[in-house]
């Protein structure tokens, strides 16, 4: 009796539980939805990392045709991801084909097909692209006595001062009016070697629209057609193609690549159809108004390509541009709904960089051939209004994107008609009119700081002026 009493006093009426009891069930069930929500996050990291570590091996495979275990070796360490180094991967070579898993979680699959490179193989197989006719052979191009001091230049791109924040150039090509100065390789890259523009491939997006405003199939300042803007009343139908090239259509989207969950990873390696993802976005600010650099814009645009284009996108591509140019290396990768990869995903041999170079030096004109409209150039040239340092232009940098300019406050080191295609981890080709130059820089830079792009084009330039000078 004496313990029931005490059980009294410390549940009164004996009836109602103790607090203890009252809250476990709430905390259990807290706790099974933390479980819960941790199960999710990590399998969805686990899908974006595989997604990620089998589409990069896939295309350095079998479309730059380096060896695995090399770029497992050299490149995935160098993304200093957690969670990229406990992916695994396997090598289907006969196949063609990359699948990769973390602790068997999220497991992604690339699949290479013959001209259109790797694509991810979300909710379903990639979707049927028509692959390009295969493409003549480039013509060489003609080579000219480049002055030591210039070789001296090229070989210190290749050094690295600090090995705790490596440089890792793999490619530097350098054209002056047309003739090859100098080219050099890092060990295991050659003149055969495709390179990824990451970027830079939004500037073969800027001439493939180029081409398409020259047949008059778009025109600048005419809102475009997106089934997702549609509905009347809906304020997205006022965005145009201006204001999507010079990166100012005012809607959201988060270009963070130090956050595995943002928009332009998620949109890339977590989303079947690229530009679907960036469409679906809403406006949060007046189309024109302001400036944001968005890959989602970009994917928009790609789509835009392949819905104006006279024929299939890779021959409109091919037919229009690569062709022409002699850019017989070039390989354009859809997503998995088969959108053209024209925000990130173009590849193409170091020449080939430096031949579409070339076109925007010649002001859009190939072979006494014009590809792009009267005056494109210059409009990818002219500073986006909303862009308040004036820096970008239509899909091109006008100046050299901090970092790789190492001091955002510095005045310029290169010639103010200076152009920039720009790409994650320092690609770069650069156009200098005033020099004739064209200049090619491709590597592996993931370190903030590390690669110095505007000052290696000032001592290209500097060399060059100084033995020109010398010159009886």
């Amino acid at each position: 009796m004496r313990r029931r009493a005490d059980v009294a006093r410390l549940t009164p009426q004996g009836k109602t539980p103790s607090r203890m009891r009252r809250l476990l069930p709430a905390l259990l069930a807290l706790l099974l939805v933390a479980v819960a929500a941790a199960a999710w996050l990590l399998g969805d990291l686990a899908g974006l990392g595989s997604a990620f570590t089998a589409k990069y091996l896939c295309s350095q495979v079998f479309v730059a045709d380096r060896a695995a275990e090399a770029v497992a070796r050299e490149d995935l360490p160098a993304f200093r991801s957690a969670i990229l180094d406990r992916v695994r991967w396997r090598l289907d070579r006969a196949g063609q084909r990359v699948q990769a898993d973390l602790l068997g979680l999220g497991r992604r699959l690339a699949r290479h097909r013959p001209g259109l490179g790797c694509s991810l193989a979300l909710a379903g197989p990639p979707a049927d692209v028509p692959p390009p006719q295969p493409p003549a052979p480039s013509a060489p191009f003609t080579e000219a006595a480049a002055p030591p001091a210039l070789a001296r230049v090229v070989e210190a791109a290749f050094a690295e001062p600090d090995p705790r924040r490596p440089r890792r150039t793999r490619a530097v090509l350098i054209l002056q009016h047309g003739r090859l100065l100098a080219e050099r390789y890092a060990p295991g890259f050659d003149a055969t070697t495709r390179f990824p523009g990451w970027s830079m491939s939004k500037s073969v997006l800027n001439a493939l629209l180029g081409i398409l405003v020259a047949e008059g199939r778009l025109a600048l300042d005419d809102p475009i057609p997106v089934p997702e803007w549609s509905a009347a009343g809906d304020p997205r139908r006022a965005i145009t193609l201006r204001h999507l090239l010079q990166m100012s259509s005012g809607l959201a989207f988060d270009e963070d690549y130090d956050n595995p969950r943002s928009d332009v990873i998620r949109m890339l390696y977590g989303r079947r159809d690229s530009a679907a993802y960036a469409a679906a976005k809403p406006l949060v600010s007046t189309p024109g108004s302001r400036f944001s650099y968005s890959t989602g814009t970009s994917a928009i645009l790609s789509r835009l390509v392949a819905d104006t284009a006279p024929e299939p996108w890779p021959h409109f591509a091919q037919r229009a541009l690569f062709a022409p140019l002699g850019m017989a290396s070039a390989v354009i990768e859809p997503d998995s709904a088969g959108t053209p990869g024209l925000a990130s995903s173009v590849w193409a041999r170091a020449r080939d960089w430096g031949r579409f170079g070339q076109l925007y030096l010649q002001d859009g004109v190939w072979q006494g051939r014009r590809l792009l409209p009267e005056g494109w150039v210059a409009f990818s040239r002219t500073p986006a209004p909303a862009d308040p340092l004036r820096e970008y232009g239509a899909h091109f940098w006008i100046r050299v994107p901090h970092p790789d300019r190492l001091d955002a406050g510095r005045p310029h080191l290169v010639p103010a008609d200076a152009l920039h295609a720009a790409g994650h981890g320092a690609q770069y080709v650069s156009i200098l009119p005033s020099q004739g130059l064209v200049v090619v820089r491709l590597g592996l830079t993931l370190d903030p700081g590390s690669w110095d792009h505007e000052a290696f084009l000032h001592d290209v330039v500097a060399t060059l002026a100084t033995d020109e000078a010398r010159q009886p």
